[in-house]
Formats: structure tokens, C-alpha cells, sequence
């Protein structure tokens, strides 16, 4: 019997219609048979491998794309559990909500009802939205498209609002998650007066696809300004969600995490850690795990893993002490 991890990215990967990593995984499973002896299951799978139609796959970021779409989306196959993420109860009853919905669709369409598939993520930057759609991708079990700002914004007149015609166009054709990172963006307020009518043309254009999308496609945006949302984005989002910096308690259970996941006492403890790192986001806190963690191997065999966490502390407090007077001084210059 092949591993559970392989069978489970096996009817991920051909949910999707996602060739690429559904050959790959067979590979895998077929090498796994091999290695337990199980020759004739082994050749059997091999046999109807090699004899499958092979379609080249057009890439970007390692999956297949339909080449007409260009770079208008990056497309990830999700890794991340929302179990992996520390969040706050209410938003986890939410996420668990919205999964349910679309894990029993067919019962909602019996009572002629559709599952909400608008989510917009508020917050400051580095506290997990990007994560949290990633994991929202995960329990779908479908894949992330995430929206390239750089290939979408045209500079030519109308060319914004096409481009987003055809990327709505593309998504509407699968289950996927489509997911635009700094919002505002796109969705910019319509009375702004010192936005252009480009703009007003492209948050109508953005509203009526966000009306049009099918509900097996799952729009989550996400906004570190949501002041500058135009009001009728507001109301195209079903669901809305804070997420907030993380807390003392949030920290101490990162800590934690971190500690049982690389199995390597820290030397402090978790709830000591938290407070001297209290006012980190969880992007910083995850790049200072891996600064720790980096040291750590490179100082094997030797290494000390406290006095590693203690002189990250000492350079994280430095720079810590930079960062504020740097903002200190554009201040003084505005």
C-alpha cells in the first residue's frame, strides 16, 4: 500500500488536472512498490505511465499553465495546514466553516444554496494572510493562483481591465483558490479624487468579475489599507477577517511549536522568548527560528543552542533599535 502522502497529493494533483505532479507522484508510488518487493503492482503502474499521453506542460513557478494567460498568476500547490498556523479562535471557526461549505456543496445546492466563496483578510503586514489562504487552498485540496500585480496593471487605456476579464476568465474554468495580496490594489476608492478614471474604470471592472465568479472558485483578497477599499469591494466579500499581531500567548505557543518541530531545546523558555520578542510580527518571528536554527547546524558539533538564541537576542534587540530610529528620522524629514 502506497504511503497516505503519496495517494493524498496523487487525487490532489489529479483534482486539478495537474499532469505534471500527477506523473510524478506515480513515479514516486511505483519506486516505493519496488522497494517493497511488489514487482508485478510495480510494472503494472509503469506499463500504463508509459503508455499515456504525454502533454508537454507550459510552466510558471513549476505547474502548468494555459499558455494564453502569460504571467498574469503564480500558481502554488499548497503545503501549508491551517493547523500549522497560530490563530486567533474565532478566525479558525470561520476558515472551518467556509471548508465545510464547499466540502458539501452538493447539500447546499439541494436547498438551492451555494457556499460563499468571498473572503477578504485585513491586517498588518507579516501576520499570516498570505498563509491563511494558502492553507484555505490545502483543505480544498485545490491550488493557489496568485495574482502577479506587475502582469495584471497595464499602462495603456483599458488594458488593466481586460487583462482581469481573462484572468477571471481562466480561474472560472477550475476549483482554485484565486488570491490578490495588497488588495488595495485594484480595489481603491472610486471617490478618491486624485485617482484617474483608469482607475474607476478598473474597480468596476474588478466588481463585476468578482459578481460573475462561480462559487467553485473560492477569491480571497487580502490588505494591509483596507481604508483605501472603494466601499463597494466591502460589500462584494461575504466573509471579512481581522488578523491581528500575534499575542504574548501566540508567541509562547510559536515557540513551542518551533521547539517540538526541530526537536532542540531553545535553552529559554517559550513564554521568555515570547516576551522579549513581543511586538514581532509572525514573519519576523519565523525568520528569527530560522536565523537560531541556521546557526545551530553550521556550529555542529559544537553548537550551543542557548548561546546561539542569546546573541540573536542581543543582534535582534541592535536591529530592532535601528529600524525605530531610521522611522524616527523619515518622520522628521516629512
Amino acid at each position: 500500500m502506497a504511503r497516505a502522502d503519496l495517494l493524498v497529493r496523487l487525487v490532489q494533483s489529479g483534482i486539478r488536472g495537474d499532469k505534471a505532479t500527477f506523473r510524478k507522484v506515480v513515479e514516486a508510488i511505483i519506486a516505493e512498490e519496488r522497494s517493497k518487493q511488489h514487482k508485478v503492482l510495480a510494472e503494472k503502474l509503469e506499463e500504463l505511465l508509459n503508455t499515456a499521453t504525454v502533454e508537454r506542460p507550459t510552466t510558471n513557478g513549476g505547474t502548468m499553465l494555459d499558455q494564453r494567460m502569460g504571467n498574469l498568476f503564480h500558481e502554488i500547490m499548497p503545503q501549508r495546514k491551517l493547523s500549522d498556523l497560530i490563530l486567533p479562535e474565532e478566525v479558525q471557526q470561520i476558515c472551518q466553516s467556509l471548508i465545510q461549505e464547499h466540502h458539501r456543496t452538493d447539500l447546499l445546492r439541494s436547498y438551492n444554496l451555494e457556499p460563499r466563496n468571498r473572503l477578504l483578510l485585513i491586517g498588518p503586514p507579516g501576520n499570516g494572510k498570505t498563509s491563511l489562504a494558502e492553507s484555505i487552498a490545502e483543505a480544498l485540496m485545490v491550488p493557489l493562483l496568485v495574482v502577479r500585480y506587475e502582469s495584471v496593471v497595464g499602462t495603456y487605456l483599458g488594458e488593466t481591465a481586460v487583462r482581469l476579464k481573462k484572468l477571471f476568465e481562466f480561474a472560472s474554468t477550475r476549483r482554485c483558490v484565486l488570491f490578490f495580496d495588497e488588495f488595495e490594489t485594484l480595489g481603491k476608492e472610486r471617490g478618491d479624487l486624485h485617482e484617474t478614471g483608469e482607475i474607476k474604470r478598473v474597480v468596476s471592472s474588478l466588481l463585476m468579475q468578482i459578481d460573475n465568479l462561480p462559487s467553485h472558485v473560492m477569491v480571497i483578497g487580502a490588505t494591509n489599507h483596507a481604508e483605501l477599499l472603494d466601499r463597494a469591494v466591502w460589500r462584494r466579500f461575504q466573509v471579512r477577517m481581522n488578523l491581528p499581531g500575534p499575542t504574548r500567548a501566540g508567541l509562547t505557543d510559536w515557540f513551542e511549536r518551533f521547539e517540538h518541530r526541530i526537536n532542540i531545546p531553545l535553552g529559554y523558555a517559550p513564554s521568555t522568548l515570547a516576551k522579549r520578542l513581543l511586538g514581532t510580527n509572525f514573519a519576523e518571528v519565523e525568520e528569527f527560528g530560522s536565523t537560531v536554527f541556521r546557526q545551530y547546524v553550521l556550529e555542529q558539533p559544537d553548537a550551543d543552542m542557548k548561546d546561539i538564541v542569546s546573541k540573536t537576542l542581543h543582534n535582534w534587540s541592535v536591529r530592532s533599535v535601528i529600524v525605530a530610529q531610521q522611522g524616527e528620522m523619515e518622520v522628521m524629514n516629512v
